[in-house]
């Protein structure tokens, strides 16, 4: 039976990314164990809107597909979308489908679990040349993004990457990865497999302007780089020179310790791989060499004719303390292509300040509460921030549970507050949201319609011995969707 449209607490979620699920999800378990005694019992509805035609956000459409993690962490999202007090809206555009004003007309608070799809820019002399990519539009390419390019210039046959985090070492991977290899064990696309295969990519310089120890490569971003068909990895013995204090600092934390142990295992991989003969991790011979750069800042891109011919870049010393040094040490790499991945800048929302200088929305000291201004200014009543959205673009998929809890405790804690014990919207009818979009000529695609554009995809993957194969033009997801 329908718990009654005027006792159960209503909630909207912009984004239906790990941010938003996982937000969804904790608010309802919270509220189960806590709602009592707050005085807001123990129901709520939750709309999750997505702008995309289907769910998930960075797990489908941020992160390479050869991420092994990939698939279990999607299960858990649907298993949390299939609960009948979440209503999955795909396809409808906040600030264009949907207003603030409609939403808080009719819900009791709204959560921006918004991503990111923007690169920061590079900032470099001659990083306007053609042949220079921002790494957010390239992964909008491999992973099918749905109004991301369709073919992607590969071309270059020495490229570099510019980065020291995960989704540089993504790029990389997927610059340097064996088309049929690839194909065979991810979703990819058919235009991604043709597009990997024509690659003419044979040598790639991975670039990191810090040392070994300061380094924010997962240790899983590192393994899977260990094991690429026809690569040899090749590294400078000088960057591992680290001294007492450095070591002493990396092994305070556990991650960085873990991810040092990876990198010097790394080192003897690639120095068992020159010495019997270049080969790759299964003693192959190599027809791509993928050097990894530490210490390394590149400072102009350099150009003829418009185009990229090379790139320059200052050798640095990185202190126990982090601090990076400048040695006024330069040399110049012949590339043809450059590729920076120096993080993202998260989206902004329609009526809502955002904080430029740290990329997200606007809230209260970092508490996810929305505020009137970038630096300062008013708490707004029940707008709310997680994720991305709330402490700009740090952080694995994992850290969004941490914020999601910190977020939905101080909803929960405002709501208790708020008069008739946090049900303050006006329009308490749970159909009033479709009658709206349906007389602005906007069709959803629910959960339902997501299972049959998943059905679909699985099908088309069974057919070539695949689990799934993605499908990536739009209008036939809709097409699928609303059958």
């Amino acid at each position: 039976m329908r718990v009654s449209e005027n006792t159960e607490l209503r909630i909207a979620v912009i984004g239906a990314g790990p941010a938003g699920v996982y937000s969804s999800d904790i608010f309802l378990r919270q509220l189960r164990k806590v709602g009592a005694e707050l005085g807001l019992g123990e129901n709520a509805r939750i709309d999750l809107f997505e702008k995309l035609p289907v769910p998930f956000g960075l797990v489908r459409y941020g992160v390479a597909p050869d991420h092994p993690s990939i698939k279990f962490i999607a299960d858990a999202l649907e298993k949390t979308l299939d609960n009948p007090n979440i209503h999955l809206y795909c396809d409808v555009e906040f600030g264009k489908d949907v207003t603030l004003d409609d939403l808080l007309a009719r819900y009791d608070a709204v959560l921006f679990a918004t991503g990111a799809v923007e690169d920061k820019p590079l900032g470099l002399p001659g990083s306007d040349l053609d042949g220079v990519y921002g790494a957010a539009k390239f992964v909008e390419w491999y992973d099918g993004y749905p109004t991301g390019a369709r073919t992607w210039p590969l071309e270059a046959e020495e490229v570099a990457v510019i980065g020291g985090g995960n989704v540089a070492m993504d790029v990389a991977r997927e610059l340097m990865r064996n088309a049929d290899d690839l194909k065979a064990r991810t979703d990819i696309p058919d235009n991604v497999y043709e597009g990997i295969k024509a690659n003419k990519a044979r040598v790639l310089h991975l670039f990191i302007r810090r040392g070994v120890a300061q380094a924010k490569f997962s240790v899983q971003e590192l393994r899977e780089m260990e094991k690429l068909p026809g690569v040899q990895l090749i590294i400078n013995e000088d960057d591992f020179e680290l001294d007492d204090d450095t070591i002493e600092e990396a092994g305070k934390d556990k991650l960085t310790r873990q991810m040092v142990e990876e990198l010097f295992a790394i080192r003897e991989m690639a120095e068992d791989m020159e010495d019997d003969g270049d080969v790759d991790f299964e003693g192959n011979p190599a027809d791509r060499k993928y050097y990894i750069h530490f210490n390394a800042a590149p400072t102009e891109v350099l150009g003829e004719d418009g185009k990229v011919v090379g790139i320059r870049v200052e050798r640095t010393e990185t202190g126990a303390d982090g601090v990076m040094h400048r040695t006024g040490e330069f040399e110049d790499y012949t590339v043809q292509a450059v590729y920076h991945a120096i993080g993202y800048k998260p989206a902004s929302a329609p009526g809502i300040a955002y904080d430029d200088r740290r990329a997200h929305l606007a809230n209260a000291n970092g508490d996810g509460r929305i505020t009137t201004e970038a630096d300062g200014g008013d708490v707004r009543d029940r707008l709310y921030a997680t994720g991305w959205a709330k402490r700009g673009p740090v952080g694995l998929i994992g850290s969004t549970k941490s914020d999601a809890l910190m977020i939905v405790t101080n909803m929960l804690e405002d709501l208790s507050k708020a008069a008739e014990g946090g049900r303050v919207a006006e329009d308490r009818d749970p159909e009033s949201i479709d009658r709206l979009l349906a007389e602005r000529g906007v069709k959803p695609i629910d959960f339902a319609g997501w299972k049959k554009i998943d059905a679909f995809e699985r099908a088309e993957g069974a057919k070539e011995g695949r689990e799934h194969k993605k499908v990536i033009d739009p209008d036939q997801m809709r097409e699928l969707a609303h059958a």
